[in-house]
């Protein structure tokens, strides 16, 4: 059959519904797997993309590319908590193992495609991967500003933890959603969600 191998590897990202995250979703009654993650985002993207800065230097298509595939790689190498210190130790290299393994599944262009988009993510040195990166950050942070704040709480996250992982990510990418995180952040901490 001419598309087994696409066959294939769609019936084994399937498994990222297995991966939960940290994160609660909205209603606090369970924590999100990753692909309810990817999915979101993908919605996020578009959403707040008219807030990109030098939208025009900005390919949406391209970002939800990246959002749709940069978390495979968690099907292998797990979910890694932003705020882990030591779980983020060698993280990049087992997810580029992982983007290897997963990405190598396809023939050729896409192989190369995925992977090259997924590094690009990483990287976050494009317009479209700043872009990208600040919504996959910023949407697990309104999730813990909109519900009780338990990955943070149970995790005892830090108001500087949550400035040096969240905010020159998120600012570059967009003054509106920097401004909404420094409002957020400033609510999360007078509500007791995040340890100043």
């Amino acid at each position: 059959m001419k598309i087994s191998k696409e066959i294939e590897f769609i019936i084994a990202v399937d498994a990222l519904k297995n991966v939960n995250r940290r994160n609660y979703n909205a209603d606090d009654s369970r924590r999100e797997n990753t692909a309810e993650h990817s999915w979101q985002i993908i919605i996020l993207a578009q959403i707040l993309y008219p807030y990109a800065k030098n939208k025009e230097n900005v390919d949406l298509l391209r970002v939800i590319r990246m959002l749709s595939i940069h978390d495979l790689v968690e099907i292998e190498a797990g979910d890694t908590f932003l705020f882990d210190e030591v779980g983020m130790i060698g993280k990049f290299e087992r997810e580029k193992k992982s983007a290897q393994n997963i990405f190598g599944k396809l023939n050729e262009p896409l192989r190369s495609d995925f992977y090259n988009l997924w590094l690009e993510f990483e990287e976050e040195s494009t317009p479209d991967a700043i872009f990208a990166c600040a919504i996959d950050r910023i949407m697990p942070f309104i999730l813990n500003s909109k519900t009780s704040g338990k990955s943070w709480t149970e995790a005892g996250v830090t108001e500087k933890q949550i400035r040096n992982m969240l905010e020159n990510a998120i600012t570059r990418a967009s003054d509106e959603m920097g401004e909404a995180f420094r409002l957020l952040l400033d609510e999360n901490i007078f509500n007791g969600k995040v340890a100043p």
